[in-house]
């Protein structure tokens, strides 16, 4: 009988096998593709300086370090500043593409208020207390029934759907919140019902919350387009993710890592998995890819 291999002889395998990649991958690599929250910034602590001192170093190297993220634009600027980040940064799940430099939108995937409708009308009846906000390019905006953890009192506007329509806002982001279901099951369900309108993600297991974006705009498409501009094909990006809202994105890179402490299907998407966001994963493969390039 042939004996089983030891462990450390599996993990020596694994290892190599992942260096060989990596260093076939940074041959070619010029960009960084990454999400931010749960990814580069763990709960309720900043960006750390290791990674801050990746990001310097990608950019020493001439990589662009794209953020791609489910956050509007007026979450992602005071981070960029600390960052010390430039240029364009995918917002929304894909639905915008916000300038640092030049301060501005540069690229929106609007939904038609007819779409808005449709979607509120299919999910009220499966998720009973369903309450919805949209995020608009001028400003966030809410029903009663959407209790809001970072933007109480900021809301452009509070009150029914159709109240929140009325001025014709152009409407880049539907966020749903149903509480007592978790966000799979709300996305789940949600797929089921508005699958063939929009398309649905989510980038919270706790907060029983989905995002609901144009159909066909994911993190994927929008950065596809954004590494285009820079004559940067799938093949050129790493990207990094922990959520089922990086899933199109983990496919589409040509290496991807998901977070150790990430989601399940995040995991199962990526080519390979990274150290936990509290522990720097993105650095510490970062710091990895930068030592193989030259080799």
């Amino acid at each position: 009988m042939t004996p089983e291999p030891l462990a450390s002889t599996l993990d020596e395998q694994a290892a190599a096998t992942r260096d060989a990649g990596e260093r076939a991958f940074a041959a070619g690599w010029k960009l960084v593709a990454t999400d931010l929250d749960g990814t580069v910034i763990p709960r309720d602590r900043p960006l750390s300086a290791r990674t801050l001192a990746a990001f310097a170093a990608c950019a020493e190297a001439g990589i662009s370090v794209v953020p791609v993220t489910g956050r509007p634009p007026r979450w992602v600027t005071p981070l960029a500043e600390e960052a010390g980040l430039r240029g364009q940064v995918v917002c929304a799940n894909g639905a915008v593409v916000y300038d640092l430099d030049r301060d501005e939108v540069v690229r929106q995937h609007e939904l038609s208020r007819d779409t808005v409708r449709q979607v509120a009308e299919r999910l009220r009846p499966v998720m009973p207390g369903i309450g919805f906000a949209l995020e608009a390019v001028g400003g966030f905006r809410r029903e009663d029934a959407y209790a809001t953890r970072f933007d109480t009192g900021l809301e452009a506007r509070v009150g029914g759907l159709e109240e929140l329509l009325s001025d014709s806002p152009p409407i880049v982001k539907i966020l749903a919140k149903c509480p007592g279901i978790p966000s799979d099951e709300m996305l789940e369900r949600a797929v089921a019902e508005v699958g063939d309108l929009v398309n649905v993600t989510h980038s919270n297991a706790v907060d029983s919350l989905i995002e609901i974006m144009r159909l066909g705009v994911s993190k994927a498409t929008t950065l596809a387009d954004v590494a285009a501009d820079r004559g940067v094909t799938a093949e050129g990006v790493v990207a990094f993710g922990d959520m089922p809202n990086d899933l199109e994105m983990l496919r589409w890179a040509g290496r991807s890592y998901a977070m150790a402490d990430g989601h399940a299907d995040a995991r199962e998407a990526a080519d390979d998995v990274a150290p936990a966001c509290g522990d720097d994963g993105v650095a510490q493969v970062l710091e990895r890819l930068l030592s193989w390039r030259g080799r």
